[in-house]
């Protein structure tokens, strides 16, 4: 465990480039996952999980680029227990200033079931297999998947067998989000107070959230004698996600009274990196979601309002600064200039060279045009859409114009640019939106299955930005794409576009099959 002048520091692991990017749609393109562990390096986290290089030649190069660009932050790969797993995850970690090796095997009755291993013969695979990573690496990660569904006994055997084999930190997943805060707590303190050999390394966190309890298990397992959390940005992850990174962070420093526990996350940075997260994934953060959510800062009841005005800490726990937000929403409009919007991007987390700010200030220019007022949501959105290389789109939207009303047919006239060549189609569907699918797909003709067509509004009024989300999957590759508008269909057909150019640039980069993170119990061996 940490010395005793460390004990009160808690480790953030955030894991948003493994866990996270699991989520069926959230995959990232290469700069885009650079470019968020940038963002979590340059904030404190003190481990970044950046992938699970045994899953794809992507992700390998991902972590491998990563690890070579870290400066703060430990660089950490998951890995099956496994030799070959372990080598190519140290292969992908190595040149990281300081790596990690994370190796794991699902240790309940349910996974011990899969492989069809008996207790000693997983007990000898987890000896083998963190021993073969301590050699490779001094600094190794151990996780009995499903933990909190292991017999207990059994539990603190095969942590006892990796402390020995030279595991460093020991990892207590939650996987299932099953767990409640007490049971959380509970398991931890005996865990510590039970198995030999636990005075030396640092006891982990790792919560799902399918009963909601994520944040509130992680927390209670800090409380009992944890030291490392690991989490999400906007608690992205597997079914209902992960403990959310800005929840735990906020939570220890608010409540810094009775959870005495120190992080060295830069809080003021968290909405910046919350808002890029949701656009390179393509998942909305709701607009209650705590800390970070549209409304996290709002107040619309009478009686919030005047206690507000009076006093902000009546209905405040936290300063929207606290976490990057402006103290005020300054207003922008057409008659804002290039030195305005440069330092209202800056304050917003975006520092853009000169080319980047004429491009944007365009962009600006033109949504000002058709807006009365853009506020710090319609930055973010406009920035999300800049964030895009052109170099890189195959397909662009030159110009729609749709009939839509009481009677059908409605039809969409849509002209696309597709490899630098302009081509048009006129085409019919059940309403604008489909119909403007209809057309795009007429155009550039694909198997993709439409999974998700979402719309929200960036701010509020009838001039309001619409905000875009189309997830599509195609042969076992799933793909987001999100665009803003004030126009809701244009936004829709830029958000389909914006997918189809990720699924082209996803079969350009690796044949049918060869980017699917599908790894399974089979290869543990």
């Amino acid at each position: 465990m940490t010395d005793k002048t460390d004990q009160d520091r808690v480790l953030i692991f955030d894991t948003t480039l493994r866990d996270g990017e699991q989520s069926p749609g959230a995959t990232m393109t290469h700069d885009e996952k650079l470019e968020i562990a940038a963002l979590l390096d340059e904030m404190g986290v003190d481990i970044i999980e950046a992938g699970f290089p045994i899953a794809s030649d992507g992700d390998f190069a991902a972590v491998s680029e990563i690890a070579k660009n870290s400066v703060n932050s430990v660089i950490c790969g998951l890995a099956r227990a496994n030799f070959k797993d372990i080598d190519r995850c140290w292969e992908a970690v190595r040149h990281a200033l300081q790596p990690r090796i994370h190796t794991f095997i699902g240790t309940s009755p349910l996974h011990r079931a899969i492989p069809n291993l008996t207790m000693d013969e997983m007990a000898d695979r987890i000896h083998d297999t963190v021993t073969h990573a301590r050699n490779l690496c001094d600094n190794v990660q151990w996780s009995p998947m499903d933990a909190t569904r292991t017999e207990y006994d059994y539990l603190c055997r095969v942590i006892e067998i990796a402390i020995k084999a030279g595991a460093t930190t020991i990892n207590i997943p939650d996987t299932v989000g099953y767990t409640a805060p007490r049971e959380s707590a509970d398991l931890i303190a005996h865990l510590i107070a039970d198995v030999p050999g636990a005075e030396d390394v640092t006891f982990a966190t790792h919560c799902h959230n399918d009963l909601g309890m994520a944040t509130a298990n992680a927390l209670a397992a800090v409380d009992a004698g944890a030291r490392q959390v690991e989490c999400t940005i906007n608690g992205l992850g597997e079914r209902a996600g992960n403990t959310a990174l800005e929840e735990v962070v906020m939570a220890l420093r608010v409540r810094n009274d009775i959870m005495p526990y120190q992080t060295r996350i830069d809080t003021r940075k968290i909405m910046n990196i919350s808002r890029r997260v949701a656009a390179v994934s393509g998942f909305a953060v709701q607009f209650n979601k705590a800390i970070v959510g549209k409304n996290a800062f709002a107040h619309e009841s009478g009686i919030h309002q005047d206690g507000m005005l009076k006093n902000a800490e009546t209905f405040e726990i936290m300063r929207p600064e606290d976490i990057g937000l402006s103290e005020t929403n300054l207003v922008m409009g057409k008659h804002s200039g290039r030195a305005a919007l440069r330092a209202k991007l800056k304050d917003l987390g975006y520092e853009l060279a000169d080319n980047q700010l004429k491009d944007v200030f365009v962009r600006f220019k033109a949504l000002a045009d058709r807006k009365k007022e853009i506020y710090d949501e319609d930055l973010v959105a406009l920035m999300s859409e800049s964030s895009t290389d052109p170099a890189r789109e195959r397909l662009s939207v030159k110009f729609l114009r749709v009939i839509c009303g009481t009677e059908a047919p409605q039809s969409a006239d849509l002209t696309l640019s597709i490899d630098g060549v302009d081509k048009q189609v006129t085409a019919q569907g059940d309403g604008p939106v489909d119909a403007t699918f209809n057309a795009v797909k007429a155009l550039f003709p694909h198997t993709a299955r439409l999974q998700l067509y979402q719309v929200h509004a960036v701010t509020e009024g009838t001039d309001a930005q619409a905000t875009v989300t189309v997830r599509m999957e195609e042969d076992g590759r799933i793909v987001s794409g999100q665009a803003a508008d004030t126009d809701t269909v244009v936004a829709s057909a830029k958000a389909y576009v914006a997918a189809l150019n990720r699924l082209i640039l996803r079969r350009e980069k690796s044949p049918l099959g060869s980017d699917r993170k599908e790894v399974s119990y089979k290869d543990v061996s």
